[in-house]
């Protein structure tokens, strides 16, 4: 868990206690900025408790399999013959309109195509600095301190997106090793001044949390890291991340937008699943 420190974002803790401002900027700030550094020094302070005593328990998986594209899925392989499909992403393409020939993003753009002859890959993870927590929210709600339950709450939330930014640099440098001679700074990082994404379904490029499925099955999330899938396809310990990751020097964070009923029925017909079914996961997304 020490290593994970450096690796916090701290902007986002703010946002969540409604403080509005960038770290560390925002002590300066004539509004907020007294009130945020007494509570960044009390976070503190929990956090070095948290980690010398060894209250909460972090745990990662990741996985890496062979892939390509085939249009707007990604197949993923059992081996690198490449021969037998072990599962298949989904990937949705935007539809608003763009102008100056700006192309209509899919995360599936990401990874080679099939028919292209390159053997590329693919990869996926799930991490949580949720175990263990509930024992102490419930020992702080017990004690009528709700101050400190939301702080350890929001700091194994960070703590969970810390676990994820290292794992990530990891993957890059080591089990991927796409980018083995990366030499970036904490700052840096948090920055994503790297190569590669990780987005996580149920956010704006790949919207469909009913994805998650997939990537459970392929990492065993379960058995190998403890987190689980609620009906609702939320996390379970809460400060749990999940994602998919793509190496693509090109690759990029975007949103999907508005979606049309001709792609959500083809859609629809790729998963196997019934509209109305998809309908009800992409209704942000809809533009009818």
């Amino acid at each position: 868990m020490l290593e994970l420190r450096k690796y916090i974002d701290w902007t986002p803790f703010f946002s969540a206690w409604e403080l509005k401002g960038k770290y560390p900027d925002i002590f300066t700030d004539k509004l907020v900025g007294r009130e945020a550094k007494k509570l960044f020094d009390d976070a503190r302070d929990l956090l070095d408790k948290v980690i010398k005593e060894k209250w909460i328990k972090a745990k990662a998986v990741i996985g890496l399999w062979p892939a390509n594209a085939t249009n707007d899925d990604i197949e993923i392989y059992t081996d690198n013959s490449r021969k037998k499909t072990l599962g298949t992403f989904h990937c949705l393409r935007q539809q608003f309109e763009k102008t100056g020939g700006q192309p209509y993003l899919s995360l599936s753009d990401f990874t080679a195509p099939k028919d292209s002859g390159v053997e590329d890959y693919f990869g996926g993870f799930a991490v949580t600095t949720g175990l263990g927590l509930e024992k102490w929210t419930a020992k702080f709600e017990k004690d009528h301190d709700d101050y400190n339950s939301i702080l350890i709450k929001a700091l194994a939330d960070r703590l969970a997106e810390a676990l994820a930014e290292r794992m990530h640099e990891r993957i890059r440098k080591e089990f991927w090793g796409y980018a083995k001679d990366e030499n970036l700074d904490s700052s840096s990082i948090l920055q994503e001044k790297y190569q590669g994404i990780r987005p996580a379904p149920g956010y704006p490029a790949c919207p469909d949390h009913t994805e998650k499925k997939l990537l459970f099955e392929l990492l065993h999330a379960t058995e190998s890291a403890g987190i689980a899938l609620t009906e609702s396809y939320a996390m379970y310990p809460a400060s749990s991340v999940c994602g998919l990751y793509f190496s693509h020097k090109d690759s990029k964070y975007f949103g999907l937008g508005k979606i049309g009923n001709d792609q959500v029925r083809e859609y629809a017909q790729r998963k196997e699943m019934d509209v109305k079914t998809i309908e009800k996961w992409l209704a942000p997304n809809l533009n009818y």
